[in-house]
C-alpha cells in the first residue's frame, strides 16, 4: 500500500500549488478521500499516511467498513457523499460527520425526523445539478432557494452548504463551480443563520484544481489516491 501514501503526498502537493495560484491557504480546502469500493486495508493505509476524512457512497459498504476490525477503533471522520434515499437515512444517521447528497426536501424531512429521534444534530449539504444533465441527481438551481427555505425550518439538521458533480470537461466544470459558489452566496440572503453556510463540496480527481480556483472548501478525491475502480 505504499503507493497510496505516495499518491496522497502528490495530491496534497497539487492542492497546495492550486491554492497558491488561487491566492488561498491550503488549510481552507479539506480533502475527502473517496474510499467507495476500496478495501478497509486501503482505507487504513491512507489513514496511516495522515488522511483523516473519508467519503463513502453505498450504505451497506459503509456499514461494513464501520465494523471492520482494521478501522473500528480508528478516529476516522466519515462523509456520506452518494445519493441517499429516504429509506436508507436511518442507517447512516449519527454515523457520519456530514451528508453531502441531499437532493429533495422530502429526504431532508426524513433526515430531520431521524435526527430528532436520536437527539442529535446532523450537518448536510444540498446537491445542486448545475450541469443540468438529466442523468445526474440534484436540485435545479432555479428552485434551490425554495428548497433551502423549506430545509431551514426543519429541526435538528443544519444546512451547511452545497455540493455538485460537474461536467467532465474541466473548462465547463469551472463555470459550473463558479455558478455553485454564486448560488451559495445568494442562499445566504435567505438563510436565518447565514454564517452556517460555509461549505462548497465540489471538485474530484479530474477537476479539483478548477474547483479550488472557484472557492471549494471540500474536494472529493478517489482515483488519484486509491487508483482506478
Amino acid at each position: 500500500m505504499e503507493s497510496i501514501a505516495e499518491n496522497l503526498a502528490a495530491v496534497r502537493e497539487q492542492i497546495e500549488t492550486a491554492c497558491r495560484t488561487a491566492g488561498r491557504r491550503p488549510e481552507e480546502v479539506r480533502l475527502i478521500a473517496v474510499s467507495k469500493t476500496k478495501s478497509a486495508t486501503a482505507v487504513r493505509a491512507a489513514w496511516e499516511a495522515g488522511q483523516k476524512e473519508f467519503g463513502e457512497s453505498y450504505v451497506q459498504e459503509f456499514l461494513e467498513k464501520l465494523d471492520d476490525p482494521q478501522l473500528a477503533e480508528l478516529p476516522l471522520s466519515w462523509h456520506f457523499i452518494g445519493h441517499l434515499q429516504s429509506n436508507k437515512i436511518r442507517q447512516v444517521a449519527g454515523k457520519v460527520a456530514m451528508i453531502h447528497g441531499i437532493d429533495k426536501v422530502s429526504t431532508a424531512e426524513e433526515l430531520s425526523k431521524r435526527a430528532v429521534q436520536h437527539g442529535i444534530d446532523i450537518d448536510f449539504l444540498l446537491e445542486v445539478n448545475v450541469s443540468r444533465e438529466s442523468s445526474k441527481y440534484g436540485i435545479d438551481p432555479v428552485t434551490l432557494t425554495t428548497a433551502a427555505e423549506a430545509c431551514f425550518t426543519l429541526p435538528n439538521i443544519r444546512l451547511r452548504g452545497l455540493m455538485t458533480i460537474a461536467s467532465p470537461d474541466p473548462s465547463q466544470a469551472r463555470r459550473e463551480f463558479a455558478e455553485l459558489r454564486e448560488c451559495l452566496e445568494q442562499l445566504k440572503h435567505a438563510a436565518p443563520d447565514p454564517h452556517l453556510l460555509t461549505e462548497l463540496s465540489m471538485g474530484m480527481s479530474q477537476d479539483f484544481e478548477e474547483a479550488i480556483m472557484e472557492g471549494t472548501t471540500m474536494i472529493r478525491i478517489g482515483t488519484a489516491i486509491f487508483g482506478w475502480r
